[in-house]
């Protein structure tokens, strides 16, 4: 048995390890992080955080003798920290016997790097724990007042992301623009404009409408809303602050009537 807070040491061949959480921080707002997640961040030693992470949730719930690495990713503008390079950070510190926290935006299991963590924890049997957090999608839905499987609005959700033109087929492409599914696609406002031609392409319905929400839950909350087809006109070619989410399908249009959440509410 492991002591989490003690230095790993070989004590008759036994090496006494720490343990990695790696959990999610929600989508924006200090107030939507799990109470499991607040806990380990409470105890943590070590706390290797995502660039989304909000900072107010680091000084309210990180004790002030812990360690806290800054492990962001930011591929379009050149700054990010290798993959590699996080994964020997989490092996270093556990192998100290540490409690590691490694804090990701939104929901772990989400279009994150998690697989690559997770296997190298199990190749060096270090014990770990995985906490969900609210992802960007249900927290962006809900500020924005949006239920993304409405009755009579939306039959399912699908999240995606779109960031290079082989990431999607053009079979799926034609799939997109005709199932009543809500679309909600992450990292993807960089490759919108492409994004909304191809559903053109495959002649996506009238009725079918986008909404880019940036910074959701956060006080700086904007939402952008267009018709598919009025896109060109509205929206194309405008640069959306990161992070930005972006759900297409008829539920976009509840928000009018459903929104609740104005920018600088959050927190209050």
């Amino acid at each position: 048995m492991y002591n989490e807070h003690e230095p790993a040491i070989i004590m008759d061949s036994i090496i006494i390890k720490g343990k990695v959480i790696l959990a999610g921080a929600g989508p924006g707002d200090p107030d939507l992080v799990t109470v499991k997640t607040a806990n380990y961040l409470q105890r943590a030693d070590v706390v290797l955080t995502d660039r989304l992470v909000s900072e107010v949730i680091l000084a309210r719930y990180v004790k002030p003798s812990a360690e806290i690495v800054e492990v962001g990713k930011q591929c379009r503008k050149g700054i990010s920290t290798p993959q590699e390079t996080i994964n020997e950070l989490l092996v270093k510190y556990a192998l100290q016997g540490k409690l590691v926290v490694r804090l990701k935006g939104g929901d772990v299991s989400f279009f994150s790097n998690v697989l690559d963590e997770l296997g190298t924890l199990v190749a060096n049997e270090i014990p770990y724990e995985i906490v969900p957090g609210v992802t960007a999608a249900s927290g962006a839905a809900a500020y924005a007042g949006m239920p993304l499987t409405a009755r009579d609005h939306a039959t399912a959700v699908r999240f995606l992301t779109y960031y290079t033109s082989t990431v999607v087929s053009e079979a799926y492409w034609e799939e997109l623009a005709n199932t009543n599914d809500t679309l909600v696609f992450y990292m993807s406002s960089a490759t919108l404009d492409t994004l909304v031609n191809k559903l053109m392409e495959y002649r996506i319905d009238n009725s079918k409408q986008i909404a880019v929400i940036e910074q959701a839950t956060t006080a700086y909350q904007q939402v952008y809303i267009s018709s598919v087809h009025e896109y060109e006109n509205k929206l194309k070619g405008q640069a959306f602050l990161s992070p930005s989410l972006v759900i297409i399908g008829k539920v976009v249009g509840l928000h009018e009537r459903f929104k609740w959440f104005q920018g600088g509410d959050a927190g209050e």
